[in-house]
C-alpha cells in the first residue's frame, strides 16, 4: 500500500511540505519557512512556471554563487536590486522620526578598515577631487555622543571601490570616534555615480528587464555607539542625476546633502589650506536608543 504522502497536487502538495517543518525545534525556523513554501508554491503557480524556467532560474543562482568573494557578494547585489534589502531595512529599523534614515549596507563593506584621526585623510591617494566630509554624532534629543564609531567607505572618482581594484593599500575607506562634542570628520574624495557589478547573473538580470545599473553618487556610512541602535546609512550628492533612478532603490530625501565646490587657497572649516579646488559637504548622524527601537 502506498504512503499517503505520494501522488500529491496543488494545495494539498503545499500543505503537505508546510507540515514537514511542523516537528522544527525552532518557532521561528518554523515560521519562516512555512510562509516561504506557501508563497514560493503560489508564485509558481501564479506565472505558470515551466520546468526550462525553472532550470534557468536553477543555474542563475547557481552562477550567482559561484561568482562570489570574500570582496564581491552577488547575492547581496541580488537582493537589492529586486528592492528586498530595502523591504528588511525598513523592517528592521523603526526608529523615531528624529532619527536618521537608514538604508542599504552595499556589498562592498569590509572588516578591520584603517582607523584615522579626527580630520585624517582615508582617501589614501584615490583619484578624484579632495572632500572634507564633517558632522555630528548626536541622539534624537540633539545631544552629542561622544565615543561613537563611525565607519565610513565609497567609490572614488573613477566609480571604482578599492576591493574592485589591485591596490596594495585600502582607499577611501576608514574608521574613527566621534569627540566629546559627537563630531566626526575626514578627509576622502568626491562621490561619483557609478554602475553596480553588472559583469555577472545581477547584470544579466538588469538588462533582461531593460533596467540601469546605477547608483547615484554617495558616501556609506555605519555608525555605533552603546546603547544606541546601529545607524547604516549613505549620503547622497544633491543634485545628482540618478537620484530618482538608484538600481537598488536605496535614496531617500532625508539623506540628500550639499556638496560645496571650494576654490583652490580657501580655508577649509577645519583650517586646511588646500592648494587645489575642494569639496565640502557636512551631515549630522542621528542615533535612535536601543529602547527607541523596540
Amino acid at each position: 500500500m502506498r504512503s499517503t504522502q505520494m501522488d500529491l497536487q496543488g494545495d494539498e502538495l503545499t500543505e503537505a511540505v508546510v507540515a514537514s517543518f511542523d516537528h522544527s525545534t525552532d518557532a521561528r525556523t518554523k515560521t519562516v519557512m512555512s510562509a516561504l513554501v506557501r508563497h514560493l508554491h503560489a508564485f509558481a503557480r501564479e506565472v505558470e512556471l515551466t520546468e526550462d524556467e525553472y532550470f534557468t532560474a536553477i543555474d542563475f543562482l547557481t552562477r550567482t554563487g559561484q561568482i562570489s568573494t570574500g570582496t564581491r557578494q552577488e547575492f547581496v547585489l541580488l537582493a537589492d536590486v529586486l528592492g528586498l534589502s530595502m523591504v528588511t531595512v525598513g523592517l528592521s529599523n523603526r526608529k523615531p522620526a528624529e532619527a536618521t534614515q537608514s538604508t542599504v549596507f552595499g556589498p562592498f563593506f569590509v572588516e578591520g578598515s584603517p582607523e584615522v584621526e579626527l580630520g585624517g585623510d582615508i582617501a589614501n591617494g584615490a583619484p578624484g577631487r579632495p572632500c572634507l566630509v564633517t558632522g555630528r554624532v548626536l541622539n534624537t534629543k540633539g545631544e552629542p555622543i561622544a565615543g561613537a564609531l563611525v565607519e565610513t567607505w565609497q567609490a572614488d572618482e573613477e566609480g571604482f571601490y578599492d576591493v574592485q581594484k589591485d591596490l596594495d593599500r585600502p582607499q577611501n575607506r576608514g574608521h574613527l570616534t566621534t569627540d566629546d562634542e559627537g563630531n566626526y570628520a575626514f578627509w576622502a574624495v568626491k562621490p561619483v555615480a557609478y554602475p553596480i557589478p553588472d559583469d555577472g547573473p545581477v547584470g544579466e538580470l538588469l538588462r533582461a528587464g531593460g533596467r540601469g545599473p546605477m547608483r547615484p553618487a554617495h558616501i556609506h556610512f555605519m555608525v555605533t555607539a552603546p546603547g544606541y541602535a546601529r545607524l547604516i546609512t549613505h549620503v547622497f550628492a544633491a543634485g545628482d542625476e540618478y537620484l530618482a533612478n538608484d538600481a537598488v532603490f536605496g535614496v531617500k530625501d532625508s539623506l540628500i546633502a550639499d556638496f560645496t565646490e571650494r576654490p583652490a587657497g580657501t580655508p577649509a572649516p577645519d583650517g586646511k589650506t588646500p592648494d587645489q579646488p575642494y569639496y565640502t559637504v557636512g551631515y549630522d548622524l542621528v542615533l535612535a536608543t536601543t529602547e527607541e527601537t523596540q
